[in-house]
């Protein structure tokens, strides 16, 4: 799987938890019924984000699984507590990371990022034992900013294109991937409860602006688009005064 840098996860995390919807949140905890001592799997857990996130509004005796690829990530994460960490590679060892006992499964940021094959078996493992999951800010293709250039379309339409590359799972769904992910469920006998979740970066946020616009940048200049540099330089030069919005789904999935 492809991996993310400890500062990139830091400097979004913000804007992640203010994006989260609390909807789609309140209605898996409502699910969750009040139960204490709930085991918690977070699949691709990065730096923990989603345990602060979603602890906080969950019952207490939580027991988490956090699992990523990336030991350096995980090392990162405080444990005990109810926290344990395991390093597994998601696209080669899915069964194993979903052995264990649990009540629920979640993730963030992670189904734009793997194939379909791949999702259909996580699916199939997750509604076998009719578990909930809680999946967060799945980008969903639309990105948009204030003031417009006139590259805008072409570079995010570049981007969408790069996003359905190899990112360690097959060809990956990329915009395509939370939608896909509801669909399977709903066949599984699920109910979904989906809402936005997007991130809208303001005057103030320069700093994820210009991370972003570069990792943009040169992910369409990877699918050959033109003038994505010119589009970057651009970019930049009104980045303070630049209202992004980019678009992204949380849903939890229930067996009915």
């Amino acid at each position: 799987m492809t991996g993310f840098s400890a500062a990139w996860l830091a400097l979004r995390e913000p804007h992640d938890h203010r994006a989260r919807n609390a909807d789609v949140r309140r209605a898996l905890v409502e699910r969750m019924g009040g139960r204490t001592g709930l085991a918690i799997v977070d699949l691709a857990c990065g730096s923990g984000s989603t345990h602060r996130a979603l602890s906080p509004h969950l019952p207490p005796g939580q027991a988490w699984r956090m699992i990523d690829n990336d030991a350096a990530l995980l090392d990162t994460i405080a444990k005990g507590d109810g926290v344990t960490t395991v390093q597994c590679d998601l696209a080669r060892d899915l069964d194993m990371a979903l052995r264990a006992p649990a009540h629920l499964v979640v993730t963030s940021a992670l189904l734009d990022l793997v194939s379909d094959g791949w999702l259909e078996r996580l699916v199939a493992t997750i509604a076998r034992r009719r578990l909930p999951f809680y999946a967060a800010l799945s980008y969903d293709g639309l990105t948009t900013f204030d003031p417009v250039d006139p590259q805008d379309d072409a570079v995010v339409a570049a981007v969408n294109l790069h996003q359905q590359g190899d990112k360690g799972f097959g060809p990956a769904l990329g915009p395509a991937g939370a939608a896909r992910a509801m669909e399977r469920f709903r066949g599984a006998g699920y109910e979904i409860v989906a809402g936005r979740s997007d991130w809208l970066f303001e005057s103030a946020d320069e700093d994820i602006k210009r991370e972003c616009v570069g990792g943009w940048a040169q992910a369409a200049g990877e699918t050959g688009a033109p003038s994505a540099e010119g589009w970057q330089e651009r970019r930049l030069a009104l980045l303070g005064r630049t209202r992004i919005r980019v678009s992204h789904v949380d849903f939890v999935a229930v067996p009915r």
